[in-house]
C-alpha cells in the first residue's frame, strides 16, 4: 500500500531530508586523495547525530556502518574501511537520516583529487538522469514515466544502468511502496501507480560506465560492476505535490 503524507509528516520529512542532504555535503568535501571510507563514515555519523538524528543504515538488516561509500566499480553498499582514496577515484556516497519518525535519502557522487573527463562525465550524466526524471514526478504520470526518463537519458549517453537494485518509496519506513526502477520492464512485473500528491519517493540513479551486470562482493553488501568499471551513484527524497514536485532533500545551513 502506497502511503500519502499529509502537511505534518511532510514537515517532519522535510527537517529529516535537510539533514541527510547537509551529511551528504560533509562526506563529499571529506572524499580526497589519502582520506579513508573509515575516516568520513566517522566524521558523518557524529555530524547527524549533533542534529539529533539517528543514521539509519546503521545496522539495517545488518549492514554495519552509518554510511554507504562505494569507490569506483562499486556501485552501491561499500562497507567503509581503512582503504585509502587515490587521486581520481570515483566516490558514490549514500546517507540516509532518520528523525522524529520519518526517513530522509540521498547520495551523490564525488572524486578524489583530480577528475578524468570520463569519470566527470559519468557523474554529470548519472545527476542529470535524476532531473530528467524530476520533470515526469507530477500528477497523472505513472512511476513508469520517471523510470523511463531515467534511462533514455542513460543509454543516449552511452550508459547502462542497474536493473536488480531500485528507487522507492520513503517515509517512516525506508522502503515503502512502490518501488521506482531505473529503466523501463518489459514485461512489466511491478505495479505501475500513477503519481498522485503526498507521495514520497526516492529516485536514485545508478549507472554503469560499462555493462549493467553486477556482482555481489563476499561481505554480502558491496555491489560492483561484472566489468570493473566505474559507476555512480545520484539520489534525492522527492514529494508530489499539486504541481512542480519538492525536493525534500535540500541541504540545510550548517
Amino acid at each position: 500500500m502506497i502511503k500519502r503524507k499529509n502537511a505534518r509528516e511532510i514537515e517532519l520529512m522535510r527537517r529529516a531530508g535537510s539533514i541527510a542532504a547537509a551529511a551528504r555535503e560533509v562526506a563529499g568535501s571529506m572524499v580526497h586523495t589519502g582520506a579513508t571510507t573509515q575516516s568520513i563514515n566517522k566524521r558523518v555519523d557524529e555530524f547527524i547525530r549533533s542534529r539529533g538524528a539517528k543514521p539509519v543504515f546503521l545496522g539495517y538488516n545488518g549492514f554495519p556502518a552509518s554510511v554507504c561509500i562505494s569507490v569506483n566499480e562499486q556501485v552501491i553498499h561499500g562497507i567503509p574501511s581503512p582503504r585509502k582514496l587515490l587521486d581520481g577515484d570515483v566516490v558514490s556516497i549514500d546517507v540516509g537520516v532518520a528523525k522524529d519518525g520519518f526517513i530522509g535519502d540521498c547520495a551523490a557522487t564525488f572524486v578524489a583529487g583530480s577528475a578524468s573527463p570520463e569519470a566527470q562525465r559519468l557523474i554529470d550524466v548519472t545527476r542529470q538522469c535524476f532531473f530528467e526524471a524530476l520533470k515526469y514526478a507530477r500528477p497523472g504520470y505513472r512511476v513508469s514515466d520517471i523510470s523511463r526518463a531515467i534511462q533514455q537519458y542513460a543509454e543516449e549517453n552511452g550508459y547502462s544502468l542497474v536493473r536488480e537494485y531500485v528507487g522507492h518509496g520513503v517515509g517512516s519506513k525506508m522502503h515503502e511502496s512502490p518501488e521506482v526502477p531505473n529503466f523501463v520492464e518489459l514485461p512489466r512485473k511491478r505495479p505501475d501507480p500513477r503519481l498522485t500528491p503526498g507521495m514520497t519517493l526516492a529516485v536514485e540513479p545508478m549507472v554503469n560506465e560499462g555493462c549493467a551486470e553486477i556482482v555481489i562482493l563476499d561481505d554480502k553488501w558491496t555491489v560492483v560492476t561484472a566489468d570493473g568499471l566505474k559507476s555512480a551513484h545520484y539520489e534525492n527524497t522527492i514529494l508530489i505535490t499539486d504541481g512542480e514536485p519538492e525536493i525534500l532533500t535540500v541541504c540545510e545551513a550548517m
